[in-house]
Protein backbone atom coordinates (compact mmCIF):
# COMPACT_ATOMS: atom_id res chain seq x y z
CA UNK A 1 0.00 0.00 0.00
CA UNK A 2 3.00 2.40 0.78
CA UNK A 3 4.11 1.57 -2.33
CA UNK A 4 1.09 2.43 -4.39
CA UNK A 5 0.66 5.82 -2.52
CA UNK A 6 4.36 6.51 -3.84
CA UNK A 7 3.74 5.64 -7.36
CA UNK A 8 0.58 7.60 -6.99
CA UNK A 9 2.46 10.72 -5.56
CA UNK A 10 5.40 10.56 -8.18
CA UNK A 11 2.05 10.96 -10.87
CA UNK A 12 0.66 13.90 -9.43
CA UNK A 13 4.20 15.40 -8.91
CA UNK A 14 5.25 14.22 -12.73
CA UNK A 15 1.67 16.19 -14.07
CA UNK A 16 2.80 19.20 -12.40
CA UNK A 17 5.74 19.64 -13.35
CA UNK A 18 5.23 18.81 -17.16
CA UNK A 19 1.98 21.56 -17.19
CA UNK A 20 4.39 24.39 -15.62
CA UNK A 21 6.03 25.08 -19.37
CA UNK A 22 9.37 25.25 -18.38
CA UNK A 23 11.38 24.44 -20.96
CA UNK A 24 14.49 23.06 -19.74
CA UNK A 25 12.12 21.38 -17.07
CA UNK A 26 10.64 19.39 -19.55
CA UNK A 27 14.29 18.53 -21.42
CA UNK A 28 15.59 17.23 -18.64
CA UNK A 29 11.81 14.57 -17.53
CA UNK A 30 12.41 14.10 -21.68
CA UNK A 31 16.00 12.62 -20.59
CA UNK A 32 14.73 11.07 -17.68
CA UNK A 33 12.11 9.30 -19.16
CA UNK A 34 14.46 8.20 -22.38
CA UNK A 35 16.89 6.89 -20.16
CA UNK A 36 14.64 4.55 -18.16
CA UNK A 37 12.52 3.42 -20.66
CA UNK A 38 16.33 2.54 -22.65
CA UNK A 39 17.37 0.55 -19.37
CA UNK A 40 14.15 -1.30 -19.45
CA UNK A 41 14.81 -2.25 -22.87
CA UNK A 42 18.29 -3.27 -21.85
CA UNK A 43 16.79 -6.09 -19.70
CA UNK A 44 13.98 -6.82 -21.48
CA UNK A 45 15.83 -9.11 -24.77
CA UNK A 46 17.93 -10.77 -22.66
CA UNK A 47 14.79 -11.90 -19.78
CA UNK A 48 12.63 -13.01 -23.05
CA UNK A 49 15.36 -15.51 -24.03
CA UNK A 50 16.24 -16.64 -20.77
CA UNK A 51 12.94 -17.60 -19.30
CA UNK A 52 11.61 -19.28 -22.36
CA UNK A 53 14.84 -21.35 -22.57
CA UNK A 54 15.45 -21.84 -18.69
CA UNK A 55 11.43 -23.48 -18.29
CA UNK A 56 11.71 -25.23 -21.43
CA UNK A 57 15.20 -27.12 -20.16
CA UNK A 58 13.98 -27.07 -16.32
CA UNK A 59 10.63 -28.73 -17.11
CA UNK A 60 10.77 -30.36 -20.06
CA UNK A 61 8.76 -29.72 -23.12
CA UNK A 62 5.66 -32.04 -22.04
CA UNK A 63 5.27 -29.81 -19.03
CA UNK A 64 5.83 -26.30 -20.45
CA UNK A 65 3.48 -27.62 -23.61
CA UNK A 66 0.44 -27.75 -21.13
CA UNK A 67 1.59 -24.30 -19.52
CA UNK A 68 1.92 -23.07 -23.28
CA UNK A 69 -1.88 -24.37 -24.02
CA UNK A 70 -3.32 -22.68 -20.93
CA UNK A 71 -1.86 -19.54 -21.98
CA UNK A 72 -2.65 -19.77 -25.90
CA UNK A 73 -6.71 -20.37 -24.57
CA UNK A 74 -6.65 -17.70 -22.55
CA UNK A 75 -5.12 -15.49 -24.74
CA UNK A 76 -7.14 -15.93 -27.95
CA UNK A 77 -10.64 -15.67 -25.48
CA UNK A 78 -9.50 -12.58 -23.93
CA UNK A 79 -8.29 -10.91 -27.36
CA UNK A 80 -11.71 -12.29 -29.27
CA UNK A 81 -13.73 -10.54 -26.35
CA UNK A 82 -11.39 -7.32 -27.21
CA UNK A 83 -12.21 -7.18 -30.51
CA UNK A 84 -15.85 -8.22 -29.98
CA UNK A 85 -15.94 -5.20 -27.52
CA UNK A 86 -14.79 -3.04 -29.91
CA UNK A 87 -16.89 -3.82 -32.76
CA UNK A 88 -19.76 -3.76 -30.54
CA UNK A 89 -19.10 -0.34 -29.59
CA UNK A 90 -18.57 0.62 -33.26
CA UNK A 91 -22.28 -0.10 -34.26
CA UNK A 92 -23.59 1.55 -31.52
CA UNK A 93 -21.67 4.84 -31.48
CA UNK A 94 -21.73 4.81 -35.07
CA UNK A 95 -18.44 7.03 -36.26
CA UNK A 96 -19.99 9.47 -39.09
CA UNK A 97 -17.02 9.80 -42.11
CA UNK A 98 -14.76 12.68 -42.04
CA UNK A 99 -14.57 15.56 -44.26
CA UNK A 100 -12.47 15.76 -47.44
CA UNK A 101 -10.53 18.42 -46.32
CA UNK A 102 -9.37 16.43 -43.29
CA UNK A 103 -8.62 13.25 -45.21
CA UNK A 104 -6.45 15.87 -47.40
CA UNK A 105 -4.63 17.29 -44.39
CA UNK A 106 -3.98 13.48 -42.87
CA UNK A 107 -2.80 12.75 -46.24
CA UNK A 108 0.11 14.94 -45.76
CA UNK A 109 0.84 13.44 -41.87
CA UNK A 110 0.96 10.16 -43.65
CA UNK A 111 3.71 10.72 -45.86
CA UNK A 112 6.16 12.03 -43.52
CA UNK A 113 5.80 8.19 -41.90
CA UNK A 114 7.35 5.09 -42.77
CA UNK A 115 5.87 2.08 -43.13
CA UNK A 116 6.21 -1.95 -42.81
CA UNK A 117 5.05 -4.45 -45.29
CA UNK A 118 3.21 -7.11 -43.04
CA UNK A 119 4.56 -9.55 -45.62
CA UNK A 120 8.25 -8.42 -44.99
CA UNK A 121 7.44 -8.83 -41.06
CA UNK A 122 6.21 -12.32 -41.54
CA UNK A 123 9.42 -13.28 -43.22
CA UNK A 124 11.65 -11.44 -41.14
CA UNK A 125 10.43 -13.57 -37.90
CA UNK A 126 12.29 -16.45 -39.73
CA UNK A 127 15.67 -15.82 -38.41
CA UNK A 128 19.25 -16.37 -40.45
CA UNK A 129 20.90 -15.27 -38.23
CA UNK A 130 21.30 -16.13 -34.91
CA UNK A 131 22.90 -12.38 -33.80
CA UNK A 132 20.65 -10.39 -35.87
CA UNK A 133 17.25 -10.91 -33.68
CA UNK A 134 19.10 -9.64 -30.66
CA UNK A 135 20.60 -6.90 -32.17
CA UNK A 136 17.01 -5.59 -33.60
CA UNK A 137 14.96 -6.79 -30.51
CA UNK A 138 13.18 -8.88 -32.80
CA UNK A 139 10.57 -10.72 -29.86
CA UNK A 140 9.17 -13.28 -32.07
CA UNK A 141 12.43 -14.51 -33.70
CA UNK A 142 13.66 -14.59 -30.67
CA UNK A 143 11.15 -16.54 -28.62
CA UNK A 144 11.38 -18.90 -31.65
CA UNK A 145 15.21 -19.58 -31.16
CA UNK A 146 14.38 -19.68 -27.36
CA UNK A 147 11.93 -22.54 -27.99
CA UNK A 148 14.15 -24.40 -30.11
CA UNK A 149 17.39 -24.20 -27.58
CA UNK A 150 14.94 -24.83 -24.99
CA UNK A 151 13.15 -27.82 -26.53
CA UNK A 152 16.75 -29.21 -27.54
CA UNK A 153 18.38 -29.04 -24.33
CA UNK A 154 14.99 -30.79 -22.79
CA UNK A 155 15.85 -33.33 -24.91
CA UNK A 156 18.98 -33.62 -24.16
CA UNK A 157 20.36 -37.01 -22.03
CA UNK A 158 21.24 -35.90 -18.94
CA UNK A 159 24.87 -35.13 -18.12
CA UNK A 160 27.72 -32.88 -16.77
CA UNK A 161 27.71 -30.64 -19.67
CA UNK A 162 24.22 -29.96 -19.22
CA UNK A 163 24.04 -29.59 -16.03
CA UNK A 164 26.66 -26.92 -16.53
CA UNK A 165 25.06 -25.24 -19.38
CA UNK A 166 21.29 -24.90 -17.67
CA UNK A 167 22.87 -23.74 -15.02
CA UNK A 168 24.50 -21.16 -16.15
CA UNK A 169 21.78 -20.12 -17.69
CA UNK A 170 19.88 -19.90 -14.25
CA UNK A 171 22.44 -17.65 -12.73
CA UNK A 172 22.53 -15.47 -15.82
CA UNK A 173 18.54 -14.86 -15.17
CA UNK A 174 19.02 -14.40 -11.20
CA UNK A 175 21.56 -12.07 -12.38
CA UNK A 176 18.99 -10.40 -14.47
CA UNK A 177 16.13 -10.14 -11.83
CA UNK A 178 19.15 -8.33 -9.54
CA UNK A 179 19.27 -5.47 -11.45
CA UNK A 180 15.58 -5.34 -12.42
CA UNK A 181 14.68 -4.97 -8.50
CA UNK A 182 16.95 -2.21 -8.38
CA UNK A 183 15.29 -0.13 -11.55
CA UNK A 184 11.82 -1.02 -9.78
CA UNK A 185 13.13 0.49 -6.53
CA UNK A 186 13.72 4.04 -9.12
CA UNK A 187 10.39 4.10 -10.29
CA UNK A 188 8.95 6.55 -8.80
CA UNK A 189 11.48 8.70 -10.56
CA UNK A 190 10.53 7.17 -13.75
CA UNK A 191 6.86 7.62 -13.05
CA UNK A 192 7.46 11.26 -12.61
CA UNK A 193 9.45 11.88 -15.61
CA UNK A 194 7.05 10.19 -17.76
CA UNK A 195 4.02 11.96 -16.26
CA UNK A 196 5.69 15.23 -16.80
CA UNK A 197 6.32 14.52 -20.58
CA UNK A 198 2.85 13.17 -21.01
CA UNK A 199 1.07 16.18 -19.03
CA UNK A 200 3.46 18.85 -21.41
CA UNK A 201 2.02 17.11 -24.56
CA UNK A 202 -1.53 17.40 -23.43
CA UNK A 203 -1.04 21.16 -22.38
CA UNK A 204 0.60 21.76 -25.66
CA UNK A 205 -2.37 20.76 -27.61
CA UNK A 206 -1.03 17.48 -29.05
CA UNK A 207 -4.38 15.67 -28.27
CA UNK A 208 -6.51 18.99 -28.68
CA UNK A 209 -7.65 17.83 -32.21
CA UNK A 210 -9.25 14.89 -31.67
CA UNK A 211 -11.84 13.14 -34.12
CA UNK A 212 -14.68 11.92 -31.59
CA UNK A 213 -16.60 9.75 -31.88
CA UNK A 214 -13.56 7.58 -33.30
CA UNK A 215 -11.73 8.01 -30.24
CA UNK A 216 -14.83 7.16 -27.77
CA UNK A 217 -15.22 3.48 -29.43
CA UNK A 218 -10.95 2.94 -28.98
CA UNK A 219 -10.36 4.57 -25.82
CA UNK A 220 -14.02 3.05 -24.63
CA UNK A 221 -13.74 -0.52 -25.63
CA UNK A 222 -9.99 -0.81 -23.74
CA UNK A 223 -11.77 1.15 -20.64
CA UNK A 224 -14.50 -2.04 -20.99
CA UNK A 225 -11.96 -4.59 -21.54
CA UNK A 226 -9.89 -3.44 -18.93
CA UNK A 227 -12.54 -2.82 -15.90
CA UNK A 228 -15.37 -5.44 -16.88
CA UNK A 229 -14.02 -8.21 -19.57
CA UNK A 230 -10.69 -9.36 -17.93
CA UNK A 231 -12.44 -9.18 -14.79
CA UNK A 232 -15.36 -11.32 -15.58
CA UNK A 233 -12.32 -13.53 -16.66
CA UNK A 234 -10.74 -13.93 -13.54
CA UNK A 235 -13.98 -14.42 -11.25
CA UNK A 236 -15.04 -17.31 -13.44
CA UNK A 237 -11.56 -18.76 -12.42
CA UNK A 238 -12.56 -18.13 -8.91
CA UNK A 239 -9.54 -15.02 -8.54
CA UNK A 240 -10.26 -11.72 -6.98
CA UNK A 241 -10.15 -8.84 -9.86
CA UNK A 242 -9.31 -6.04 -7.15
CA UNK A 243 -6.57 -8.31 -5.63
CA UNK A 244 -4.94 -9.10 -8.59
CA UNK A 245 -4.98 -5.88 -10.16
CA UNK A 246 -3.59 -3.99 -7.06
CA UNK A 247 -0.77 -6.49 -6.97
CA UNK A 248 0.39 -5.87 -10.35
CA UNK A 249 -0.59 -2.04 -10.62
CA UNK A 250 3.16 -1.30 -10.82
CA UNK A 251 3.49 -2.96 -14.31
CA UNK A 252 0.26 -1.74 -15.42
CA UNK A 253 1.44 1.98 -14.29
CA UNK A 254 5.00 1.19 -15.69
CA UNK A 255 3.44 -0.23 -19.13
CA UNK A 256 0.86 3.12 -19.30
CA UNK A 257 3.85 5.50 -19.17
CA UNK A 258 6.81 3.70 -21.84
CA UNK A 259 3.94 2.23 -24.37
CA UNK A 260 5.78 -1.22 -24.35
CA UNK A 261 4.87 -4.47 -23.30
CA UNK A 262 8.68 -5.49 -23.97
CA UNK A 263 9.99 -2.74 -22.02
CA UNK A 264 7.77 -3.76 -19.05
CA UNK A 265 8.59 -7.32 -18.89
CA UNK A 266 10.76 -7.46 -16.67
CA UNK A 267 8.74 -5.18 -14.22
CA UNK A 268 5.88 -7.18 -14.87
CA UNK A 269 7.71 -10.58 -14.33
CA UNK A 270 8.85 -9.21 -10.72
CA UNK A 271 5.62 -7.97 -10.10
CA UNK A 272 3.48 -11.56 -10.75
CA UNK A 273 6.20 -13.21 -9.23
CA UNK A 274 6.99 -11.24 -5.90
CA UNK A 275 3.58 -9.21 -5.24
CA UNK A 276 0.87 -11.72 -6.48
CA UNK A 277 2.37 -15.08 -5.91
CA UNK A 278 2.45 -16.12 -9.44
CA UNK A 279 4.80 -19.48 -9.16
CA UNK A 280 8.11 -18.63 -10.85
CA UNK A 281 7.73 -21.63 -13.68
CA UNK A 282 4.86 -20.33 -14.86
CA UNK A 283 5.68 -16.67 -14.84
CA UNK A 284 8.38 -16.61 -16.24
CA UNK A 285 6.96 -18.75 -19.36
CA UNK A 286 3.63 -17.32 -19.67
CA UNK A 287 4.64 -13.70 -19.38
CA UNK A 288 7.08 -13.49 -21.95
CA UNK A 289 4.74 -15.47 -24.45
CA UNK A 290 1.63 -13.16 -23.49
CA UNK A 291 3.86 -10.02 -23.86
CA UNK A 292 4.59 -11.35 -27.86
CA UNK A 293 0.51 -12.63 -28.83
CA UNK A 294 -1.26 -11.38 -26.32
CA UNK A 295 -2.33 -8.02 -27.35
CA UNK A 296 -6.06 -7.14 -26.10
CA UNK A 297 -5.49 -3.55 -27.18
CA UNK A 298 -3.94 -4.17 -30.24
CA UNK A 299 -6.96 -6.38 -31.55
CA UNK A 300 -9.21 -4.05 -30.89
CA UNK A 301 -7.48 -0.45 -32.13
CA UNK A 302 -6.96 -2.73 -35.39
CA UNK A 303 -10.61 -3.80 -36.00
CA UNK A 304 -12.01 -0.09 -35.24
CA UNK A 305 -9.73 1.51 -37.19
CA UNK A 306 -10.00 -0.83 -40.12
CA UNK A 307 -14.01 -0.33 -39.63
CA UNK A 308 -13.65 3.33 -39.52
CA UNK A 309 -10.83 3.64 -42.46
CA UNK A 310 -13.26 1.29 -44.98
CA UNK A 311 -16.12 3.35 -43.99
CA UNK A 312 -14.42 6.92 -45.18
CA UNK A 313 -13.46 4.72 -48.97
CA UNK A 314 -17.36 3.72 -49.09
CA UNK A 315 -17.18 0.49 -47.97
CA UNK A 316 -20.59 -0.41 -46.65
CA UNK A 317 -20.51 -1.96 -42.83
CA UNK A 318 -22.14 -5.33 -42.96
CA UNK A 319 -22.20 -7.58 -39.84
CA UNK A 320 -20.59 -10.17 -42.42
CA UNK A 321 -17.43 -7.42 -42.64
CA UNK A 322 -17.52 -6.82 -39.02
CA UNK A 323 -17.30 -10.67 -38.27
CA UNK A 324 -14.67 -11.00 -40.78
CA UNK A 325 -12.48 -8.25 -39.41
CA UNK A 326 -12.49 -9.61 -35.86
CA UNK A 327 -10.61 -12.24 -37.31
CA UNK A 328 -8.27 -10.53 -39.44
CA UNK A 329 -7.81 -8.41 -36.03
CA UNK A 330 -7.50 -11.05 -33.96
CA UNK A 331 -4.96 -13.06 -35.73
CA UNK A 332 -3.03 -9.69 -37.19
CA UNK A 333 -2.75 -8.49 -33.21
CA UNK A 334 -1.03 -12.23 -32.55
CA UNK A 335 1.47 -11.52 -34.52
CA UNK A 336 1.74 -7.99 -34.44
CA UNK A 337 5.63 -6.65 -35.05
CA UNK A 338 7.40 -5.34 -31.77
CA UNK A 339 8.22 -2.35 -32.78
CA UNK A 340 7.12 1.16 -31.41
CA UNK A 341 3.62 2.13 -32.92
CA UNK A 342 3.59 -1.68 -34.32
CA UNK A 343 -0.62 -1.84 -34.18
CA UNK A 344 -0.93 1.31 -36.02
CA UNK A 345 1.64 0.09 -38.71
CA UNK A 346 0.33 -3.17 -39.01
CA UNK A 347 -3.28 -1.40 -40.10
CA UNK A 348 -1.56 0.98 -42.50
CA UNK A 349 -0.49 -2.08 -44.02
CA UNK A 350 -3.40 -4.39 -43.64
CA UNK A 351 -5.28 -0.97 -45.11
CA UNK A 352 -2.83 -0.65 -48.10
CA UNK A 353 -3.67 -3.84 -48.53
CA UNK A 354 -6.82 -3.24 -49.51
CA UNK A 355 -6.86 -0.20 -51.23
CA UNK A 356 -8.53 1.90 -48.59
CA UNK A 357 -8.14 5.49 -47.80
CA UNK A 358 -5.03 5.23 -45.48
CA UNK A 359 -5.05 9.24 -45.70
CA UNK A 360 -7.18 8.84 -42.52
CA UNK A 361 -4.90 6.91 -40.78
CA UNK A 362 -2.91 10.55 -40.82
CA UNK A 363 -5.39 12.32 -38.83
CA UNK A 364 -5.42 9.66 -35.97
CA UNK A 365 -1.51 10.68 -35.84
CA UNK A 366 -1.83 13.36 -33.35
CA UNK A 367 -3.95 11.27 -30.44
CA UNK A 368 -2.24 7.99 -31.27
CA UNK A 369 0.52 8.38 -28.11
CA UNK A 370 -2.19 8.73 -25.85
CA UNK A 371 -4.16 5.40 -27.67
CA UNK A 372 -0.45 3.49 -27.59
CA UNK A 373 -0.46 4.20 -23.71
CA UNK A 374 -4.46 2.66 -22.91
CA UNK A 375 -3.43 -0.01 -25.02
CA UNK A 376 -0.45 -1.12 -23.59
CA UNK A 377 -1.53 -1.07 -20.27
CA UNK A 378 -4.45 -3.27 -21.09
CA UNK A 379 -2.33 -5.68 -22.81
CA UNK A 380 -0.13 -5.71 -19.75
CA UNK A 381 -2.98 -6.05 -17.30
CA UNK A 382 -4.32 -8.96 -20.08
CA UNK A 383 -0.95 -10.75 -19.76
CA UNK A 384 -1.40 -10.39 -15.27
CA UNK A 385 -4.81 -12.04 -16.03
CA UNK A 386 -3.70 -14.86 -18.05
CA UNK A 387 -1.07 -15.52 -15.86
CA UNK A 388 -2.82 -15.45 -12.79
CA UNK A 389 -5.07 -18.16 -14.28
CA UNK A 390 -2.89 -19.98 -15.47
CA UNK A 391 -1.23 -20.30 -12.57
CA UNK A 392 -4.77 -21.01 -10.35
CA UNK A 393 -5.62 -23.70 -13.21
CA UNK A 394 -2.37 -25.51 -12.84
CA UNK A 395 -2.25 -25.74 -8.98
CA UNK A 396 -2.15 -29.22 -8.20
Amino acid sequence: MKKTIVWIAALVVGAILGLLGLHWLDQAMEFVAVVYTRLFQLLAVPTIVLAVITTFATFGAQGSGKIFGRTLTYTLLTTFAAAAVGAVLYVLVAPGNLPAEAIGQGREAISQTSHISYYSHLIGLIPNNIVKPFLEGNVLSLLLLAFAIGFGLSKLPESENKAVVVKGLLGLQELLFLLIRGLIWALPLGIVAFAAQLSAQVSAGVVADSIGKYVLVVLGGNVIQFFVVLPLFLLARGLNPAHVLGRMMPAVMMALFTKSSAATLPVTMDTAENRLGVRQNIARFVLPICTTINMNGCAAFILVTSLFVMQNGGTPITLTTILTWIVIAVVSAVGNAGVPMGCYFLTFSLMSGIGAPVAVLGIILPIYTIIDMVETAENVWSDSCVAAMVDHDLND
